[in-house]
């Protein structure tokens, strides 16, 4: 019990610390945004279809893994209320 304790403390000072402390970020999406600006104002016709479907496909895998969770998560519940139900339905 006291090991869960330590490691339970442990684990909310690291969240706080990296919660208050800055971190020196790049926002990447703001530079592709930037890139694909002076790009288009050049007279070589730059198309930018290609990386606006890219910026799509990566923004929609997160949503597409939280839902497939969900989704069985939600399958094995109502599959262990059904089991809980005949269970007690017989006794």
């Amino acid at each position: 019990m006291k090991k869960v304790a330590i490691t339970g403390l442990l684990a909310f000072v690291v969240a706080l610390l990296l919660s208050v402390l800055p971190l020196p970020v790049q926002a990447q999406c703001t530079m592709c945004k930037a890139q694909v600006e002076a790009a288009s104002n050049e007279k070589d016709g730059y198309d930018t279809t290609g990386l606006n479907k890219g910026i799509v496909y990566l923004m929609t895998i997160p949503y597409v893994l939280i839902g497939s969770v969900g989704f069985f998560w939600y399958r094995h519940t109502q599959q262990q209320k059904k089991k809980g139900a005949a269970t007690n339905g017989r006794v």
